[in-house]
């Protein structure tokens, strides 16, 4: 159990993870081009227009990973409003409660068991799915979604944002930005604890899942 007083010290030194612009002069010169065709001849090679996900160094299953093509990894994608995701969640792994503040996210299951869960907004009902291959659902834009491996197994999750600057914002982490006395009273008052043993850093997306599943499919 960590008390809310000590949350800023759980989070203290953790390194949020986001996409890297990997050519930052090559996008802003796409971003700001006139037309199509000026966009067209800055990109001459085929091997601009092919992305491999199973190539990103942050493509894994231990405990998972969210592989993003979008403008910072693919600068083909700029202007193309549109970022595609593979998922991946190890057994029991899930991604933690999240939204994306720019974009709607259109979910489909490739391979697994995963539970998805979704609320939009005050006095809005949660809504409950379970996701497997080849059933999908949607987070509307700025919904908390999360996303759960009920299995021993790996599941996989192809995803479909409509931005290609989604924007993600893990809710238990961005708590480390608020004054520790606005955090206490927004969970009841001086002296309420909560029921975070560790806040995870955000790493590649995924964390462990719940300790029922870890302890049914003997994961430490």
């Amino acid at each position: 159990m960590l008390s809310v007083k000590l949350i800023g010290l759980a989070l203290a030194g953790i390194t949020i993870a986001v996409d890297v612009t990997k050519n930052p002069a090559l996008v802003a010169s796409l971003t700001t081009s006139a037309q199509q065709l000026d966009r067209l001849a800055q990109l001459p090679h085929d091997s601009d227009w092919l992305f491999d996900f199973e190539a990103q160094t942050n493509y894994n299953f231990a405990p998972g990973s969210v592989v993003n093509a979008n403008a910072a990894t693919w600068p083909a994608t700029v202007d193309n409003e549109l970022t595609m995701a593979i998922i991946n969640l190890g057994p029991c792994s899930m991604l933690p409660p999240h939204f994306h503040p720019r974009a709607s996210n259109y979910v489909v299951s490739i391979s697994g068991n995963t539970t998805t869960y979704m609320i939009e907004e005050n006095g809005a009902r949660i809504v409950t799915q379970n996701l497997t291959p080849m059933k999908m659902t949607i987070f509307p834009r700025g919904s908390i979604h999360t996303m759960v491996n009920n299995d021993c197994t790996n599941s996989q999750l192809v995803s479909a944002l409509s931005s290609t600057d989604t924007g993600t914002s893990n809710l238990v982490n961005g708590l480390s930005a608020l004054p520790q006395n606005v955090l206490e009273a927004a969970f009841g008052g001086p002296g309420q604890v909560l029921s975070f043993n560790k806040i995870p850093d955000v790493g590649t997306g995924a964390i462990h899942g719940t300790k029922e599943c870890m302890k049914a499919c003997g994961l430490n």
